[in-house]
């Protein structure tokens, strides 16, 4: 009996094409598949000796939730897939989901379906640096390695991303360059496997490396703030006096800041606003070892929430929905909880 993999598209380069405004996502989900003849619908071909074929072999169903760009996601449409999801495991349909996305957010979508997880079958997203019109388009490609990520039987549960044959876990990975087919990244910890002619091969387990949130999507806002040379208070002020629910630091080094800048978060958070600090690096975490106002350790002292190794962008997600999952009046010591200080 073939694997049965729900296909949920959301815009992104992989479905997009080019008009004279510029591309923009045009393609449904069913486009994406017919583009992929290696992905075998009707019955199992012959597995190579020692691994299984370099195909998939799946029954696909396709369902549209968006047609946006990656750069313009938003925790809506990210709530509207785990909606979908949920709703297709209940019909008790799916084996697996794969998830087409762009790529500049498809990271953050991941850990977001990974914290909000309730499913009991895997999830696996993937998409395109370059357009299917586009020469040595890699979509193809990609969207076969998620199919045969989603269906192996070592795979029963979790989010990934699979992308230029590699399979990461949701909450490790980032993108890690702009344009190159290999966009995708896991600094700390590595992909969870590589994707071969052969079969998978695994480095670690697959399973999910995310403590959950019990919650479906958030209505919180968050604000990013970036501590670099000479940077003063003004932008932890401006967003203070907007009402934000939250705000992550993404700070230089250890997680460290300018002077001017702690004294300004220092204030947000004795006004009982959360506030986790990370680090602006690519790959590491943070550490509370120095003094002065901006200092790691300062900022521990005053309240300051580590995010360990977890990038800016996702500690934003994550602490959005920690305030939706303590009723969305969160101070520092509510939050704290869904921040334990180790990597998860």
């Amino acid at each position: 009996m073939l694997s049965r993999v729900h296909v949920i598209a959301t815009g992104g380069t992989i479905a997009s094409t080019p008009d004279e405004d510029g591309a923009a996502p045009s393609l449904s989900g069913e486009d994406l598949i017919e583009s992929v003849p290696d992905i075998d619908c009707e019955a199992p071909e012959e597995p190579r000796e020692g691994g299984e074929t370099a195909g998939a072999r799946a029954d696909l169903t396709v369902e549209s939730v968006s047609q946006v760009p990656g750069f313009d996601m938003d925790f809506d449409v990210m709530s509207a897939v785990g909606e979908r999801a949920r709703a297709a495991v209940e019909s008790g349909d799916p084996d697996a989901f794969v998830v087409t996305h762009g790529t500049d957010t498809m990271a953050e979508t991941a850990y977001f379906l990974d914290l909000t997880r309730s499913l009991p079958v895997p999830v696996v997203l993937t998409g395109a640096q370059r357009r299917l019109d586009e020469p040595s388009s890699d979509a193809p490609a990609n969207l076969l390695s998620a199919v045969r990520a989603a269906t192996h039987p070592r795979v029963e549960d979790g989010v990934f991303l699979a992308f230029d044959d590699e399979l990461h876990a949701a909450r490790d990975v980032r993108k890690g360059h702009s344009h190159k087919l290999a966009a995708f990244e896991s600094p700390n910890d590595g992909p969870v496997a590589t994707l071969t002619r052969d079969g998978l091969q695994f480095h670690r387990e697959p399973r999910s490396e995310s403590e959950s949130i019990p919650v479906e999507g958030t209505d919180a806002r968050v604000e990013m703030v970036v501590s670099a040379a000479g940077v003063d208070g003004a932008q932890v002020e401006r967003a203070v006096d907007s009402g934000v629910d939250g705000l992550v630091l993404a700070g230089t080094g250890l997680g460290n800041a300018t002077g001017a800048l702690g004294e300004a978060v220092a204030d947000a958070v004795d006004a009982g606003l959360p506030v986790v600090v990370t680090s602006r690096c690519g790959a590491g975490t943070t550490g509370a070892v120095y003094g002065t106002p901006g200092g790691g350790q300062t900022l521990h002292e005053r309240g300051v929430i580590s995010g360990g190794d977890l990038a800016p962008w996702k500690a934003r997600l994550k602490l959005a929905l920690a305030v939706e999952a303590v009723d969305g009046e969160a101070t520092g010591a509510d939050v704290a909880q869904y921040f334990p200080n180790r990597v998860e």
